[in-house]
This record gives structure tokens, C-alpha cells and sequence, in this order.
């Protein structure tokens, strides 16, 4: 049980630093790149924008996910992981990590498409695998965390 509350603990430490640094990223260094790129590449200019919404959404999600991460790590504490309020953070995690990779999707056909060497879209499609197994992994958790819950409160009414 210490081990766990220390685990927590850095967790929830390390949980900080990446929100700090993704509001860092969304707001000062993505928007600061592309304005940057705009002047170096003037014919690229007209993707300033699109560019600095899509990473901005797509650090949104992951924001998202910390936080949910944040209120599981709540509910570890508190031991009370096994309720309907733990797959509502969960939800939150899933539908986030759907959104990004929808979105990244169009990045990889947007990009595919127009490239003019495979490496950059080969990248971009492990990125875009990965995220899909990430997603449909948290799918996967969600169902075992939905028969915990139910065998929890099972024994509950039966004690």
C-alpha cells in the first residue's frame, strides 16, 4: 500500500509537469513555430492556421487525458476505483484519444497525399497505428474495469 501512495504521488507529480509543459507547447512554442515557418516559407504560409488549430486540438486531448489520469489516480486513493464514476473518466480518456486520432487521420491523408517522400507518411501512419491501439487498448481497460465494478458490487450486496 506505501508503494502505491508513492507511486501516486510521482505519478500525480510528473502528471503536473506534462500539463505545464502541453500549455507551454499549445499556447507559446506551436503558434510561435508556425508563425515562424510562415516567414521562412511563404508559400506555406496558408497553413499557419489549419497547422496551429489541429496541434493545438491534438494537445487538448492529450490535456484531457492527464486530467482524467488525475481523477482516476483520485479514486486509486480514495479506493473507490471500482465505480461508475471511474468509467465516466475513462469515457472521457477513450473519447479523447478518438478525437485526436480522427483528426490525425486527416493530418496522415492531407500529408500522404501530398508528399513527395514516403518517409514522412510512413511515420505519420505508426503514429496514426499507434494511437489506434492505444485507443482500442483503453477500450479493452474500460470493459475489464466494467466487470471489476460489477463483481466489486456484487460482493458488496453480498456481504
Amino acid at each position: 500500500m506505501i508503494a502505491e501512495r508513492r507511486a501516486v504521488q510521482l505519478l500525480r507529480i510528473f502528471l503536473v509537469l506534462l500539463f505545464g509543459v502541453l500549455l507551454l507547447l499549445q499556447f507559446f512554442s506551436l503558434p510561435g513555430q508556425f508563425a515562424h515557418m510562415a516567414e521562412e516559407q511563404p508559400d506555406d504560409a496558408w497553413l499557419r492556421w489549419p497547422a496551429t488549430l489541429v496541434a493545438g486540438f491534438l494537445v487538448l486531448c492529450v490535456q484531457v487525458v492527464v486530467v482524467a489520469t488525475w481523477q482516476l489516480l483520485s479514486l486509486v486513493a480514495a479506493d473507490r476505483i471500482f465505480t461508475e464514476g471511474a468509467l465516466r473518466w475513462v469515457d472521457a480518456i477513450v473519447w479523447a484519444i478518438a478525437a485526436a486520432w480522427l483528426v490525425f487521420l486527416g493530418v496522415f491523408l492531407v500529408a500522404g497525399f501530398a508528399a513527395d517522400d514516403p518517409g514522412g507518411p510512413l511515420l505519420l501512419f505508426l503514429l496514426l497505428l499507434a494511437g489506434a491501439v492505444l485507443g482500442l487498448l483503453m477500450v479493452v481497460m474500460r470493459a475489464l474495469l466494467r466487470q471489476a465494478t460489477n463483481l466489486r458490487s456484487d460482493m458488496e450486496a453480498v456481504i
